[in-house]
C-alpha cells in the first residue's frame, strides 16, 4: 500500500512488466447467469485509521478506500499501467508545471459535484502536518510543501512537538476553474503523473472539511461503491453506486469486507463457502498445494508488485550497529524457508524493489541477501552483539510459520537466541509501529501504490517519510533521491533511484526476504474472480451467480 504495508506482505516488488492480476486463474462463467443485485463478501482486515484517503496507507483500509473513491487516474487491473479515470487530461511541457482537467458531471455520494477545488482542498489537508495524515509526504515534490509540512506524523517527535507550519496551503496548487487546476512542483518530477491514482490524491467533498468526525463515521466518496455501515473488528458494508460515472462499474450490488481473527479462520471460511473471496491463502493452505485440493476449480496464483521484508527499529539502541543487521540478513536461509513454508511460491529477494516494478535493478543486495553462516558469524563478531534477537508481527495474518522459521535459521547460523513474539492484531501492531514502541525486528513489506521504483524508496527510506517506520536516515541517500526526483526523464530518474537503493546495502535498515506471489480462492457463488495488480479482488470483473 501503499505504505502499503500489507497484512500478509508479500513482495511489494516482484512486479515485472506483468504486475499480477491476470496471470492467475479466474472463476469461469460456466454458463451461469450473473445476478446484478447479488451480494458478495471479501476478506478484510481492520483498518488502522478512519477511512480518510490521506490517512490510509495499509492494506485493510486501502481496499475499502479504493472501492469508495476514484482518483484522477487508476491502474489497469492486469498490467498495472496508469490510465486516466476522473482526469480528462494531464498536460505538462516541462515535468514541473502540470495542468489537470477533470471530467464534468461526476458527483460525490452526497450528491454534490466533484470539482477541481475538491482535489486541491484534499491535497492541502493531507499535506498540512498538524492534521497528522500519514500520507502527507506524498506531496513533498509540490511547491510550498515545506511551508505546510514540518514533521512526519509518525515520527518520534510527533506533530504536536514540531514547529507549526507557516501556512495551510501549498503555493504550488491553484484552482483555475471548476474543472481545471494547476500543480507546480518545486523542481521537475517526471514520475509525478504515475502517483495520481493513489489514495492521498483522491478528492474530498466539502462536507469533510465542515465536519471531519461525521465523515469518519460515514465516509462520502465518489467511487463505484457507497458506504453503508461498519462494525469494528467485524465487517464493513458497502453498496454499489448506481450513479457512478466511471468506466469500472461493478456487476453486483452489495460488498461486505469480513474481518477475521486470523488468516487461517478466513481460509476455513472460504473453503466452507461462508466467505466468497480470500486474497491471501495462509502458509497452512499453501504447504503441499493444499489449497488446490480444498478449493478445486476456484483458486488462483499470481505474482504482484510486492515484497516481504523485516524492519529494524533503529530508535532502539539494540539494533543500531549495521554489522549486526548484516549478520542477521546473512543468517536467513531464504530459499529453504520459501520451499518449506511457501511450497516454492515465493522468490528470494535480491534487493529492496520487486522485479516486476519499472526501474528494478538486479542483485542490489549482493551477497548480503545470500545465506552464508560463516560470513554471518564474522559480521556478528565485528558488531560485538551478545544478546538475543526478537521478531514480532500480528498474530492474525498467517505469519507465525515463516517468522518462526526465520528465527530458527538465525539461531542455527549465529548460535544466539531468537524468538518470535506475536502481537494479537494487525491494528495493534500498527499502533506500536506508529508510536515507535517496537523493541523487536518487525514484519514489513510493500505493495506498490503505483508502478515505479520511486514508490519503493521515497516513501520508505527517505528521512521522515510516511512509511519510514524504522526511523532510518542517511543524508547521502536523501540527496540521491532528491536528484532522482528532479531528473528530466523517468529513465534518468530510475538510474539515480537505483544508485540510492544500493546505499541500503551498506546500512541494511530493512532486510529483504522474498518477492511475493499471491494465492487466492473464492466460493462457488462467484464467477470471473481474479486479483488485480494491487493484490485486491478485481471489483470490475467479478460476478455473483443467480440462485
Amino acid at each position: 500500500m501503499s505504505l502499503a504495508l500489507a497484512l500478509t506482505l508479500t513482495a511489494c516488488g516482484g512486479d515485472s512488466e506483468n504486475s499480477g492480476g491476470g496471470n492467475g486463474s479466474t472463476g469461469s462463467g460456466g454458463g451461469s447467469t450473473a445476478d446484478p443485485d447479488g451480494a458478495l463478501s471479501a476478506f478484510g482486515t481492520e483498518p488502522e485509521n478512519p477511512l480518510v484517503p490521506g490517512n490510509t496507507n495499509e492494506t485493510g483500509g486501502s481496499k475499502v478506500v479504493r472501492a469508495l473513491f476514484t482518483g484522477l487516474t487508476t491502474y489497469d487491473p492486469v498490467t498495472g499501467e496508469s490510465k486516466n479515470a476522473m482526469a480528462q487530461e494531464i498536460k505538462t511541457t516541462d515535468s514541473k508545471v502540470y495542468t489537470i482537467k477533470i471530467q464534468a458531471g461526476w458527483k460525490f455520494h452526497d450528491g454534490t459535484d466533484v470539482k477541481a477545488k475538491n482535489f486541491v482542498d484534499a491535497w492541502n489537508y493531507t499535506a498540512y502536518s498538524p492534521n497528522g495524515q500519514q500520507n502527507g509526504s506524498f506531496f513533498e515534490q509540490v511547491q510550498g510543501y515545506k511551508d505546510v509540512h514540518t514533521e512526519d506524523p509518525d515520527g518520534t517527535a510527533g506533530p504536536q512537538k514540531a514547529p507549526q507550519p507557516t501556512t495551510d496551503k501549498m503555493s504550488g496548487l491553484k484552482v483555475v476553474d471548476d474543472t481545471t487546476f494547476e500543480v507546480t512542483l518545486a523542481s521537475p518530477f517526471a514520475v509525478f503523473p504515475l502517483k495520481l491514482g493513489y489514495n492521498p490524491f483522491f478528492p474530498l467533498p466539502d462536507s469533510f472539511f465542515s465536519d471531519p468526525k461525521a465523515f469518519e463515521a460515514k465516509p462520502i466518496g465518489n467511487g463505484p461503491f457507497k458506504f453503508v455501515s461498519r462494525k469494528p473488528n467485524t465487517e464493513i458494508k458497502l453498496t454499489r453506486n448506481d450513479d457512478y460515472k466511471g468506466a469500472d462499474k461493478a456487476k453486483f450490488k452489495d460488498l461486505t469486507f469480513k474481518i477475521y481473527e486470523s488468516n487461517e479462520a478466513a481460509y476455513a471460511s472460504v473453503v466452507s463457502g461462508d466467505l466468497d473471496f480470500l486474497d491471501t491463502v495462509p502458509p497452512t493452505g499453501i504447504a503441499g498445494g493444499k489449497y488446490k485440493q480444498d478449493l478445486e476449480g476456484r483458486n488462483g496464483s499470481t505474482p504482484y508488485m510486492g515484497n516481504q521484508t523485516v524492519t529494524f527499529p533503529l530508535y532502539d539502541p539494540t539494533y543500531q550497529n549495521p554489522d549486526l543487521r548484516k549478520a542477521i540478513s546473512l543468517a536467513i536461509d531464504r530459499k529453504s524457508i520459501v520451499d518449506k513454508i511457501f511450497d516454492g511460491t515465493r522468490i528470494p529477494a535480491d534487493g529492496w524493489v520487486n522485479p516486476a516494478v519499472p526501474g528494478y535493478a538486479k542483485d542490489q543486495c549482493g551477497e548480503l541477501c545470500v545465506y552464508n553462516p560463516e560470513k554471518a558469524k564474522e559480521y556478528l563478531a565485528k558488531s560485538g552483539f551478545k544478546g538475543a534477537i526478537k521478531f514480532s508481527t500480528n498474530a492474525d495474518g498467517g505469519h507465525k510459520d515463516w517468522m518462526t522459521a526465520t528465527c530458527n535459521s538465525i539461531k542455527n547460523a549465529l548460535g544466539i537466541e531468537c524468538t518470535y513474539e506475536p502481537i494479537p492484531t494487525f491494528a495493534e501492531t500498527r499502533q506500536q509501529i506508529n508510536g515507535r514502541k517496537m523493541t523487536a525486528i518487525f514484519r514489513s513489506g510493500w505493495i506498490a501504490d503505483y508502478p515505479s521504483i520511486e514508490n519503493f524508496l521515497n516513501q520508505i527510506y527517505r528521512t521522515g517519510a510516511s512509511s519510514n517506520d524504522g526511523e532510518y536516515t542517511n543524508p547521502k541517500l536523501d540527496e540521491l533521491l532528491t536528484k532522482a526526483d528532479a531528473a528530466p526523464s523517468v529513465d534518468e530518474a530510475n538510474k539515480l533511484y537505483q544508485e540510492a537503493e544500493r546505499l541500503l546495502r551498506d546500512d541494511m535498515p530493512v532486510i529483504p526476504l522474498w518477492n511475493q506471489t499471491a494465492q487466492y480462492g473464492w466460493s462457488e457463488r462467484l464467477d470471473n474472480a481474479r486479483l488485480s495488480s494491487l493484490r485486491e479482488l478485481d471489483l470490475t470483473t467479478v460476478t455473483v451467480k443467480k440462485k
